[in-house]
């Protein structure tokens, strides 16, 4: 069982991270393999819409590598995949949509490489945006036909400066709960 988990944020020991990795202790006492992406603070552009990757079918975006690739190849690789944001300005982080466009059209347009993999959402936020950003990263798994673990409550955590998340007792109780879940589904999607 394998689990890749992708912060938006531009801080990598931010919230998000926080979050990320409350769930990701969840699924490793699960027995899964987690692995970490820094996506936030990274100069990444949104899809072009040129479908290259549709013409090239190799599983590559055509734009200029900037990571989203190399990230293309874990998501095809893992059983599991966390897309973690904070709320900017409503919605997810640019660095995340980026993320989401170009990822998502590459694996659609190569036989829909994340085809009933296990897809949850993380999301940091200071006090509005929460359910706009968490809609937009399950947008990003039921497009790709991906299956979306609950959890106790909708998996968001309230936290403005680095570490203070941590003490939302109910965000960081729904965390738990969605890397126990998320084990369980990723179990038995692979039975």
């Amino acid at each position: 069982m394998r689990v890749v988990l992708f912060n938006g944020s531009p801080r990598p020991d931010g919230n998000t991270a926080l979050l990320l990795r409350a769930v990701a202790d969840e699924l490793e006492k699960a027995g899964a393999k987690t692995e970490f992406v820094q996506v936030g603070g990274r100069a990444l552009r949104g899809c072009a819409a040129c479908f290259r990757c549709a013409d090239a079918m190799d599983r590559k975006c055509a734009l200029p590598d900037d990571g989203v690739n190399e990230w293309i190849g874990k998501m095809a690789e893992a059983d599991g995949i966390v897309l973690g944001s904070p709320v900017y300005f409503g919605t997810v982080t640019a660095e995340m949509k980026a993320l989401m466009d170009r990822c998502g059209m590459t694996c659609r347009m190569n036989g829909d490489l994340l085809r009933r993999k296990a897809g949850a959402a993380v999301v940091a936020v200071r006090r509005a945006g929460g359910m706009c950003a968490f809609d937009t990263l399950n947008h990003f798994f039921t497009i790709a036909e991906m299956v979306i673990p609950g959890s106790s409550y909708w998996n968001v955590a309230f936290g403005l400066e680095k570490g203070e998340a941590a003490a939302d007792e109910e965000g960081m109780a729904t965390m738990r709960r969605l890397g126990e879940n998320m084990a369980w589904l990723i179990k038995k999607l692979k039975a």
